[in-house]
């Protein structure tokens, strides 16, 4: 289907939100949504996308998108919501007048001092949003306006850049952090189920998005270890174990007071009181405060540290880039290579290079 470039004339952001609930909606029908957990919900936020009438109404409704399991529709959210309050701040262009330099301006003082990830996402979901404009824009006599939005000059942004570190927890750290698991004062009506959850992926490295969407019937003891079957991405699975010994208690006491709760969606293991999932902000959020209890602070405090810490131990200890590949749920044996870089035993050879040089200097 074809609109007019701009059919609310000389309204620029009128003709804005216009391109972007035709843009999400597009989205929305195409992104992966088998983390949908809410279906009504996600009628209901698509309607809100329809009726919005600014920016604040999308961002409210795109919220509400997100927490019905539809994760990745945050992507183009951020960046888009981004160049709408910038054309505010710019009454007088219109959507003709959008072109490379304007959006590279925009691009440069949005992501100042930021990562040139995020200048490249930036940069696609811009030239993804005007390339669907291109495609689905026509006038009366049939032709479309092109706007042929490619970037391909934006600095820090074209081809693959070196991969940067996670941040991770060191062995005492994470011993500490352990403790802290048990030990963070926490509400005594969700604290059995939010102990649980973080032990759930500390112990096994899966990921927060995998952990919240974990059902029941999925997990089952065989002596004194639990199996976990996850569905990671791509709808792969594979399965985790984790000890009884580290999360028996725990998990009893979260499943009688489960047990209270009249109807819990697809089953799910960690559901809130209403039988709806958790959202991956709430998971963040107690490991944050897990983590501040013992006064630690990293560059990134969130739950997927956690999944990094895992797999750093695991190959630290094992040097099996292979065996935390299968761990971790990675397609690609290079995603999984990042964490040898936390090789102390071969950077000391490393750094050991040039000891016998320097011995042979001396005895000169």
């Amino acid at each position: 289907m074809t609109y007019k470039l701009e059919p609310f004339g000389k309204n620029t952001m009128r003709n804005y939100l216009f391109w972007l609930e035709k843009f999400f909606i597009n989205k929305i029908t195409t992104l992966s949504n088998r983390h949908i957990h809410d279906t009504s919900a996600l009628a209901q936020s698509l309607e809100d996308i329809r009726k919005a009438q600014n920016l604040k109404d999308f961002e409210k409704a795109i919220k509400k998108t997100r927490n019905c399991g539809m994760i990745g529709i945050a992507t183009y959210a951020l960046p888009l919501m981004k160049l709408g309050k910038y054309l505010e701040s710019m009454p007088f262009i219109s959507l003709r007048d959008i072109d490379e330099a304007f959006l590279a301006e925009f691009i440069t003082i949005n992501t100042a001092r930021l990562s040139n990830a995020t200048k490249r996402n930036y940069r696609i979901v811009l030239i993804g949003f005007f390339g669907f404009i291109d495609k689905h824009n026509e006038d009366e006599n049939g032709k479309s306006y092109i706007l042929n939005i490619e970037l391909k000059s934006l600095s820090g942004t074209r081809g693959k850049s070196g991969q940067k570190l996670p941040t991770f927890l060191k062995a005492d750290e994470l011993e500490r952090f352990l403790t802290s698991i048990d030990t963070t004062p926490m509400k005594p009506k969700s604290e059995a189920r939010d102990r649980l959850i973080v032990k759930f992926i500390v112990y096994t490295g899966m990921r927060v998005s995998e952990a919240i969407n974990l059902q029941a019937q999925k997990i089952s003891k065989d002596g004194d270890i639990y199996q976990l079957a996850i569905q990671g991405k791509g709808d792969k699975y594979r399965v985790v174990m984790i000890k009884a010994q580290h999360i028996e208690s725990l998990y009893h006491r979260w499943l009688a007071q489960r047990e209270e709760i009249a109807h819990i969606e697809d089953n799910l293991l960690f559901c809130n009181k209403n039988g709806k999932t958790l959202s991956q902000p709430y998971v963040y959020s107690i490991v944050r405060n897990m983590l501040l209890n013992i006064g630690i602070h990293k560059e990134k405090m969130g739950a997927h540290m956690l999944r990094h810490s895992f797999a750093t131990l695991l190959y630290q200890r094992h040097k099996d880039l292979v065996l935390v590949q299968e761990a971790l749920g990675h397609a690609d044996l290079n995603t999984s290579r990042i964490y040898t870089h936390f090789d102390s035993d071969r950077l000391i050879k490393a750094a050991s290079l040039m000891d016998s040089m320097s011995s042979e200097d001396s005895e000169g």
